[in-house]
């Protein structure tokens, strides 16, 4: 009984999670490649942005209101731009007031109503979307670190996602949340030990020289967001009533759904990089 068990928990792997795990290999090594050219990896992220910011206005539309898309788009896009040009902290405060009120005014002058929650929704998207992606550009852009560290990132919380989904198909028995009825306190508790030998293990290479307990906590701080992030997404769609944010990519799922985890993920990186005295409080 135990041996069937296994093989229909292997079988289970090898179905449409099985596509899933590909699709995330593949999309991981096409943003690993990125990362080596500035200005190709911001130009990832902000296709990433865009895309992640049509289906949470889409999610939204579901409830009601809609985001203002266009004054969202612009002040996502902005956002990134800036930082990646390392201009954000002069000019964000502006760029937020900005979208405030220009969401207001679009919001009042349209005959549709619900302007606070329109506009509140829209600010909304700008900073989970824009401000929390921004963190990878400002990862990527740390002086003599910056390729090693947006590695290490991107790993991380691939092998989050990768091993809380095998150890949770192949092992779980207990449901996490009910938020999210598939995941499982197995698949959790692996995803976290798996990212945390990955961090130990690349905070020791010679490319960052950091020691082990650096890269420990490093790892557990990054799977524990991203497992968040990934929460959080689902969250979103259970209130929308739909299964994927989209469909964007093959079938499977939206690319909310497949980035999701980095949105979080690379806020905690960040944290983690600054607790260690690697990068100054941003």
């Amino acid at each position: 009984m135990a041996g069937s068990g296994v093989v229909d928990s292997v079988k289970a792997l090898h179905a449409p999670r099985g596509h899933r795990l590909i699709i995330g290999l593949a999309l991981a090594v096409f943003g690993l490649g990125s990362v080596f050219y500035a200005p190709a990896f911001t130009l990832v992220v902000v296709v990433i942005a865009t895309a992640s910011l049509w289906e949470f206005a889409e999610l939204s539309a579901r409830k009601g209101t809609t985001l203002d898309y266009p004054v969202a788009l612009v002040a996502v896009v902005a956002y990134l731009l800036l930082t990646s040009l390392g201009l954000i902290h002069r000019w964000e405060g502006v760029l937020l007031a900005a979208t405030v009120i220009v969401a207001l005014g679009r919001a009042t002058l349209s005959s549709r109503g619900g302007y606070l929650a329109r506009s509140g929704y829209t600010l909304l998207g700008v900073l989970y979307i824009g401000k929390l992606l921004s963190y990878f550009l400002t990862i990527r852009s740390v002086p003599a670190l910056g390729i090693p560290l947006t590695l290490y990132a991107v790993v991380l919380i691939a092998m989050t996602d990768i091993f809380c989904m095998v150890i949770g198909v192949l092992f779980g028995r207990r449901p996490l949340t009910t938020i999210s009825p598939r995941k499982t306190v197995e698949g959790a508790l692996g995803g976290l030990a798996v990212a945390t030998l990955c961090g130990i293990a690349f905070a020791v290479t010679p490319a960052l020289h950091l020691a082990w307990w650096q890269g420990a906590l490093i790892g557990i701080l990054t799977s524990i967001a991203a497992q968040a992030g990934d929460l959080v997404e689902s969250a979103l769609k259970r209130d929308a009533r739909v299964k994927d944010a989209g469909s964007a990519i093959g079938g499977h799922g939206g690319v909310l759904d497949r980035f999701d985890s980095y949105i979080f993920g690379g806020v905690a990186f960040y944290f983690a990089l600054y607790l260690i005295g690697v990068v100054p409080v941003r």
